[in-house]
């Protein structure tokens, strides 16, 4: 009999509240703040500060690739995100549901931004070229390459009909959108180009990159006959189709690079936020304030000079002063304000700067602004922390901080309750008590730098630790850390449990392996008693203790030392039993199985190694990861095993047979830690990446001979997709002035896709052959019966090959057209007609039919057969598009009639619903919350009085 296995399967995760790789925004709404959690986007209402909705893809998540990259939301309800394997999904945040992904990058997508409409979506990548994309429509329009570097930064300008995008190639490029190309590339920088934006008015674009100034650049208004505006009076060419012009420099207080500009929705406002602990805040004076101000620095200046001369005039004679005031008052003047020159300076003017307590990540304006302040901000720190900023003209205050959901570094180890109800897992400075179903946060404790943890059988305490050598004992019910004890003049990395349950044993640095034991004891002044340690034995070693594993008989006590060796000792005499050797590295990690026969243990030399425990003999030798093994466990009553490592992997072993069963990816960082439940029904990882995630054992059954298929399959799938582009092939040369390629990428859905096209094609054909052979037989022969063909399910030929379109995405289906051989083209084109009768289907025909008559245009004109078929496309396809294009012209005219009638029968003002439902709740949340507010100010003023 084939043995079979449980699989163990994703569940949750946990722990993140804003990951590194990107960016924060608050929704259209402002009420909402989405944050990048790893490969997921989380959806924190910032008036409570709880994360009320997850967005996950659908896809399992298959390592590193799928990380969140970049985030941005449109004016809808609608936000994109971008991940690391250059795809974008369109998110509905209302509902939670992707409504689509767009796949076209090749590289992590770094950049994204909306047209103030929502209806276009421009993309930035690694992979140096910018996409357009039709949000309505869910494809991509076309790919702007021209780019030397990665593009960092995309926004429109110019009412939505121009496209500007920085790069690290440290140059700016202005593409207008109608006709595809590049009018105009801006330098002038030193350095990479890190962020730009423009303000809501459209007047000013600012960049931010390493240099020690922002450059500041002024967008040229289109005139109502299309012509550039010229500020200088200069007529050239040249400068006619300028957008953008240089307008000043400002300087920057700190010496780190520029890592976002961002202005507020009003435009009021200027935000600066380096890469590095601080964000500076600009006023932008309007109009007048800006003349001003210029003004009072021309009469400054002209005092200056003036006292200059006046020095001079008397230090020269009087009549020589005469003569050179004259001549200067003559020269100078009175300066006119309406022709004054207003520099950048008098624009922009710090208000306040911001320093945060960690380095910020990415930062991002509330769109509505509240009461009694300029704006709103929030920042992402990496420290897995998100703060709120309140900016007033007088100063700035910090209004709340989402920090309880996670730690604020490395998850170093994780330890699970007897009933497995909650979790405890550490940090460099805290304790986190887990619900291990929900993912919510219980209890946060503070402590020192937690490397091991325990929980007590009685699920009332827990046992931590630390690198300082001391040993905490953590209250759970109460949330407090009862008590510190000195347990070790060195770090204490490990602790295991006495099976008796009623001790434990710890290991150290300083070489001592200690063994404790529970008492209790009444304090003075306490009413109940608290749990204290004593310890009763301690066994020196010669080497650092990094590991201590007991047996399940409590017969032995194995210590893993720093010279890689593993020695085992009686657990009551102390007397040496065995020496386990053959690890070229330090073993980090070890495990004994319930029934005491086997010892596995894991090494920084990237093996794992399985062990007799009766004759210390090495049953076999595993090259387990990539990187070193950090942590491995048997599946209680088995001989199955887990490890993890620093190579992201969790990998699922056969001790017996020393087979790999499973690898399951997930983790973005080192995996440190792992605890495996005591029924093995799930078990718990912690990461470098500040995540915790709980796997489950469902009831799929799976074959260690299919699951080696499988990784063949996927191997043959990776080199599939590398021979999509072949490195060495050489790279095109992209002319100076930009290219325009096709949006889309070449996928195994797309070939897939073309491949059954082709092959229902060819089973129509054959099947219209047969129609026509039936149709001449049953002349002659009236009894003939025709036998359909059983896979076309009872369609016919035309509707057997339509629905071949039915599963290809909106966005692949140009490449999945492109990859149709001629002579296939020519086939489809012929169905064409049949399809338009289906009036759901005449957008999708006219797609079809335009991008095959664009791709094979020069093939189709010299062939003769294929011209019948478009004198019968061209017929009825323009016919019908006119037809769809009357009822929706009717409708719209309908429609706007109907509002002309009701807007005369009411003095109101005719709005659509759902805007107006939308002012109604807005105001009803007003309301409510100027309640609270009145309510808090009472509240304050009793406690005064």
């Amino acid at each position: 009999m084939v043995k079979a296995y449980l699989r163990y399967e994703p569940a949750a995760s946990f722990g993140v509240i804003a990951s590194v790789d990107s960016n924060v925004t608050y929704d259209s709404s402002g009420k909402h703040l989405l944050s990048p959690a790893l490969e997921k986007i989380g959806v924190w209402n910032v008036r409570q500060g709880i994360c009320t909705k997850t967005l996950t893809p659908t896809v399992p998540c298959r390592g590193p690739s799928l990380a969140v990259t970049s985030i941005a939301a449109s004016p809808s309800v609608l936000v994109a995100g971008g991940y690391g394997d250059g795809s974008i999904r369109i998110w509905d945040c209302e509902k939670g549901s992707c409504e689509t992904t767009l796949n076209g990058h090749k590289g992590a997508v770094t950049a994204l931004r909306y047209n103030k409409a929502g209806s276009l979506l421009a993309s930035g990548s690694k992979d140096n070229d910018v996409i357009l994309w039709d949000v309505v429509g869910e494809t991509g329009l076309f790919r702007l390459r021209g780019h030397r570097d990665q593009v960092t930064d995309v926004i429109f300008v110019g009412s939505g009909k121009k496209l500007v995008s920085s790069s690290k190639d440290k140059f700016l490029r202005v593409w207008d959108i109608d006709t595809q190309h590049c009018m105009q590339i801006v330098g002038g920088h030193h350095s990479e180009i890190w962020t730009l934006d423009v303000d809501p008015s459209e007047r000013y674009l600012v960049t931010g990159s390493a240099d020690k100034e922002l450059r500041f650049y002024a967008i040229k208004q289109d005139s109502v006959d299309g012509e550039s505006v010229n500020n200088g009076g200069d007529s050239s060419i040249q400068n006619k189709w300028e957008v953008l012009t240089h307008f000043g420099e400002i300087q920057r207080q700190s010496k780190d690079r520029v890592a976002t500009v961002q202005f507020n929705k009003s435009g009021n406002l200027l935000a600066c936020h380096v890469a590095g602990k601080m964000v500076e805040i600009f006023r932008v004076l309007d109009d007048a304030e800006a003349k001003r101000k210029a003004k009072r620095r021309v009469n400054r200046k002209k005092e200056k000079k003036h006292g200059k001369e006046d020095t001079e005039g008397t230090e020269n004679g009087d009549g020589s002063n005469e003569n050179k005031g004259d001549n200067s008052t003559v020269i100078d003047g009175p300066i006119e304000i309406s022709k004054m020159t207003v520099t950048v300076t008098d624009v922009f003017k710090l208000l306040h700067t911001i320093r945060a307590s960690k380095k910020i990540c990415s930062i991002s304006f509330c769109p509505t602004t509240p009461k009694n302040s300029l704006a709103s901000l929030a920042l992402s720190l990496n420290n897995n922390l998100i703060e709120f900023y309140s900016i007033e003209s007088g100063e700035t205050k910090k209004t709340l901080a989402i920090d309880l959901q996670g730690h604020r570094s490395d998850v170093r180890s994780v330890t699970l309750s007897s009933d497995n109800t909650f979790l405890l897992s550490t940090s460099h400075n805290a304790v986190k008590i887990w619900n291990p179903t929900t993912g919510s946060c219980l209890r946060t404790i503070d402590s020192g730098y937690g490397l091991c943890s325990l929980i007590l059988p009685t699920n009332k305490y827990g046992l931590v630790g630390t690198k300082d050598g001391t040993l905490e004992i953590i209250d759970i019910g109460s949330g407090t850390r009862a008590e510190v004890i000195e347990a070790h003049g060195g770090s204490l990395r490990t602790i295991a449990a006495l099976p008796d349950k009623h001790g434990f044993v710890t290991g150290s640095a300083d070489h001592d392996v200690k063994f404790w034991e529970y008492q209790t004891k009444q304090k003075p002044g306490q009413a109940t008693k608290q749990l204290t340690v004593s310890n009763v034995r301690t066994m020196r070693m010669n080497d650092d203790v990094l590991v201590v594993a007991i047996s399940p008989d409590a017969k032995y006590i194995a210590v893993a030392l720093l010279d890689s060796t593993v020695k085992i000792h009686f657990v009551d005499t102390f007397k040496f039993f065995l020496s386990l050797y053959g690890h070229k590295l330090p073993v980090l990690c070890m495990d004994i199985s319930s029934d005491g026969d086997l010892i596995v243990t894991g090494s920084a030399d990237k093996n794992i190694k399985i062990w007799g425990l009766d004759f210390g003999d090495c049953h076999k030798s595993i090259f387990a990861h990539g990187d070193s093994v950090m942590a491995v466990q048997f599946v209680p009553k088995t001989h199955y095993v887990f490890s993890v490592g620093k190579d992201r992997l969790v990998k699922y072993w056969d001790a017996d047979k020393f087979e790999l069963l499973l690898t399951l990816e997930g983790h973005h960082a080192d995996i440190w830690c792992l605890a495996v439940s005591n029924r093995g029904d799930f078990f718990v990882t912690g990461s470098h990446d500040r995540s915790i995630r709980r796997w489950d054992r469902t009831e799929e059954q799976f074959f260690i001979e299919e699951e080696k298929e499988k990784r063949l399959e996927e191997m043959f799938d990776a080199d599939l997709d590398n021979a999509f582009e072949n490195k060495y092939v050489p790279k095109e040369e992209i002319p100076e002035e930009g290219a325009v390629a096709v949006a889309g990428k070449k996928t195994q859905e797309t070939l897939t896709a073309t491949d059954l096209i082709i092959e229902r094609i060819d089973i129509a054909e054959v099947e219209k052959k047969r129609l026509a052979e039936h149709q001449e037989e049953e002349k002659n022969n009236k009894n003939a019966v025709f036998q359909p063909n059983i896979l076309m399910n009872g369609r016919s030929p035309s509707d057997y090959v339509l629905s071949a379109f039915s599963d290809v995405q909106s966005n692949d289906l140009e490449q999945t057209l492109l990859a149709l051989p001629f002579s296939d083209a020519l086939k489809l084109l012929s169905y064409l007609k049949e399809w338009t009768s289906y009036s759901d289907k005449v957008e999708l025909v006219c797609r079809i039919g335009t991008l095959l008559l664009q791709t094979h245009y020069n093939q189709l004109l010299a062939t003769p057969a294929a011209r019948p078929v478009l004198t019968a496309f061209s017929d009825i396809f323009y016919e019908r598009v006119k037809g769809w294009k009357d009822i929706f012209g009717f409708n719209l005219a309908a429609m706007d009639h109907i509002q002309q009638l009701m807007a005369s029968r009411s003095d109101a003002l005719f709005r659509d619903a759902r805007s107006k439902l939308l002012e109604i709740r807005a105001r009803q949340s007003k309301r409510l919350q100027d309640w609270s507010d009145t309510g808090e100010m009472i509240l304050k003023k009793k406690k005064k009085t």
